[in-house]
């Protein structure tokens, strides 16, 4: 007999348990008090949404637990402020650790910026970085470091910190977070990058623009969403636009286009973008002005003409080696010379992007950073061509490790976020950003005080510079110039510890006026 006698399922259980509640409730209202019936408010619907629970078939965990499988949705949607508040150590958290959000928020809010009782990190980790120092240290007396962007091709050279806000449209940040970034580089005097969704109002609060090109034109687009040469020079020659960026790809997901849903295409984002209100507008993985190498060049030269010789260059995240060849072949064919070039790491950040493109395509910046330089040497473009890295720099050590590969300057654009007041909630791409900063919904983005944050990235800002300064003048580094890959070190392995030009082979790189192209 024990073995036909079947056990009552979980889910019955339940149900059981809710009708025997509902019964003993109806007996103590019918015996003891009327105010009993109020218990059925709860207890009736409970029993319906069991039933329910148990008829409909696409949650299994719902099916088998009724009303008790709700839980398991609960704790899923608290788990990363949980794991966040509560399990995270400050040395854990990703995308950024506990350690790199609060130097942002210390240093954007001008408080304490200095740990107590010695080092966090583990030296004898592979992967730890450090920087040699020098016993005689030097006093920098140009402490607002700065480079020209700008070759002899460019008639209107631009003076560029070396940190400025990276690539963020109108449209992924919200407008009160755009302009909080636009008037907070105008304090502090560093560049805004203005994303690929075009130059809107929020944009020209007194911050100097870095515009940026995406497939989509946005902006400088005709109907059909081919590029538009008089809508471009309109733009373009905006006294605030400083440069003009090209963007083939982007490090968060390389080869990968995007979409402008119709809910979010609103009439104020349809006429900044130059795109019908209401529709799903694409922007391809590639761009329609040019189908290659020689083309972009050409394409480059166009766009120059046409902002009456500001600086052009364009924004990358190294895939292929040999197309990065090609590019530097063709430079030198037509005598092109692109003015920067953004190595942009596939460490680097997005709204939304799907999880392979994430994790496994593109190049990371280190490695990509010096193949560049290398490249460049190889075809003695070095001189001419300004890089620029993207990808998670955060701290003077980040931007000096970045100077050290071959760099010029860099991008911040998460760094720059957490200084608004990002709480890295990885909300971004559901639209409700708990702090305003990547959300459309004004019940959100009204909550952020474009008064207090554009402070708030100014500080980050200067406090970060001053930053890479003091870590300069402790390395003997004089000025930009002297910063050297030789200082820079990472530890391989238990034994072995090896300098950044070892690791990269930069010190084998010779620096000439060679034309040696590798295209096959």
């Amino acid at each position: 007999m024990l073995r036909n006698h079947k056990m009552v399922s979980a889910s019955g259980s339940i149900v059981l348990i809710i009708v025997l509640l509902n019964v003993i409730v109806l007996k103590a209202a019918f015996i003891y008090n009327t105010v009993y019936y109020w218990f059925l408010l709860l207890l009736l619907p409970l029993l319906l949404l069991a039933v329910h629970n148990i008829k409909q078939k696409k949650h299994a965990v719902l099916r088998n637990y009724p009303v008790v499988g709700y839980l398991r949705y609960i704790l899923e949607a608290v788990r990363p402020e949980i794991r966040q508040y509560f399990f995270e150590s400050d040395d854990d958290g990703k995308p950024f650790n506990r350690r790199q959000r609060s130097i942002v928020y210390q240093r954007a809010k001008n408080v304490r910026q200095t740990v107590a009782f010695g080092m966090h990190a583990d030296p004898d980790r592979p992967g730890h970085e450090w920087v040699a120092h020098s016993i005689y240290p030097v006093t920098i007396s140009e402490k607002n470091l700065r480079v020209i962007i700008g070759n002899d091709q460019c008639r209107q050279p631009y003076n560029m910190s070396i940190l400025n806000i990276g690539a963020m449209s109108y449209g992924a940040l919200s407008k009160t977070a755009i302009q909080a970034l636009n008037e907070g580089a105008g304090l502090g005097g560093f560049a805004h990058n203005t994303g690929e969704g075009g130059i809107s109002p929020y944009h020209l609060k007194g911050g100097d623009l870095i515009w940026q090109i995406g497939t989509g034109y946005f902006g400088c687009r005709n109907e059909r969403g081919n590029f538009d040469a008089s809508l471009f020079k309109l733009n373009a020659c905006r006294p605030e636009v400083k440069m003009i960026e090209l963007k083939l790809s982007q490090g968060a997901k390389p080869g990968h286009g995007g979409i402008l849903p119709a809910a979010k295409n609103t009439l104020e984002i349809s006429e900044i973008r130059n795109v019908p209100v209401n529709t799903t507008i694409a922007s391809p993985p590639g761009h329609s002005a040019f189908m290659n190498a020689e083309g972009m060049l050409l394409f480059i030269e166009k766009l120059r003409c046409l902002s009456g010789g500001k600086p052009v260059g364009f924004k990358l995240c190294i895939g292929g080696k040999k197309e990065f060849h090609q590019i530097c072949y063709y430079m030198r064919k037509t005598n092109i010379i692109p003015d920067f070039i953004v190595i942009d790491g596939a460490e680097g950040g997005t709204g939304a992007a799907p999880l392979e493109f994430t994790d496994n395509v593109g190049m990371p910046l280190y490695e990509a950073l010096t193949f560049a330089v290398k490249t460049l040497q190889v075809y003695g473009l070095q001189d001419q061509v300004k890089l620029i890295a993207a990808g998670k720099i955060i701290t003077g050590f980040d931007i000096l490790k970045a100077l050290a590969l071959g760099a010029s300057a860099c991008y911040s654009s998460r760094g720059m976020m957490f200084s608004l007041g990002c709480i890295q909630a990885l909300q971004c791409d559901s639209g409700k950003c708990p702090v305003g900063v990547a959300t459309q919904n004004p019940a959100l983005y009204k909550g952020l005080d474009v008064s207090d944050k554009r402070v708030r990235v100014a500080s980050f800002h200067t406090n970060t510079i001053k930053a890479t300064v003091e870590l300069m003048e402790a390395c003997g580094f004089k000025d930009l110039s002297h910063i050297t890959v030789a200082s820079f070190f990472r530890k391989l392995d238990s034994l072995d510890t090896q300098s950044f030009g070892e690791i990269y082979g930069l010190n084998k790189v010779k620096t000439g006026k060679t034309f040696n192209p590798i295209l096959n």
